[in-house]
């Protein structure tokens, strides 16, 4: 796990949320020099860090909205981190747990060195790197539609499928009103079957 720590002047730690974000400024000596919580809009925290642009680093844990911050920093030539989520620890294992709490604690963190950094995919990468977990997700969508319509067939003793059901032709040889005798099991075979020809 690799850490952020180079020196500055400010540490701003930035508790990110879809619609507000909660900011702490800290100054080389560990005061508080600016603690408020703004909208997620980059000019009103530009803002609120213009004192301290002169040499300041800007602190955010990993989540889904990271994005703009990181690329609006970039375009203003502030230094940007972004901490791995997991490995922020000192946050998620307090006792005591709020945005301001956060905001501070990053800052803490960014100030003493112990920030875990994670990796801050560039612009134009993000996109295709979301395409592809989000294509992973389906796939796994699509296997548990499978399993499941084994598991149907497991539960009722009947015989194998025979063929790979991973196959929209074998899929389509499959008679569910003749397999299955229930009309709750058949029901939910047909959702199956209909789900994973969709995906």
């Amino acid at each position: 796990m690799r850490f952020y720590s180079t020196q500055h002047r400010f540490y701003a730690g930035i508790d990110l949320h879809a619609r507000t974000l909660q900011l702490c400024v800290l100054d080389n000596n560990g005061t508080v020099v600016a603690d408020r919580k703004l909208t997620c809009h980059f000019e009103c925290l530009l803002q609120a860090i213009q004192p301290y642009r002169e040499d300041l680093v800007v602190g955010v844990e990993c989540m889904f909205g990271w994005y703009w911050l990181a690329d609006r920093c970039a375009e203003q030539h502030i230094p940007f981190v972004l901490g791995h989520a997991l490995y922020m620890k000192l946050i998620h294992g307090a006792k005591a747990k709020n945005d301001r709490l956060d905001a501070h604690k990053i800052a803490r963190l960014l100030k003493g060195g112990n920030f875990p950094m994670a990796y801050v995919y560039p612009k134009g990468m993000r996109e295709t790197r979301d395409l592809l977990r989000r294509r992973l997700y389906l796939v796994h969508k699509r296997a548990e539609l499978i399993t499941h319509l084994e598991i149907l067939n497991a539960q009722n003793n009947l015989p194998p499928f025979g063929k790979k059901l991973s196959y929209a032709a074998n899929r389509k040889e499959l008679q569910v009103a003749e397999r299955f005798r229930d009309p709750s099991v058949k029901m939910s075979a047909t959702l199956d079957l209909a789900l994973i020809d969709r995906l």
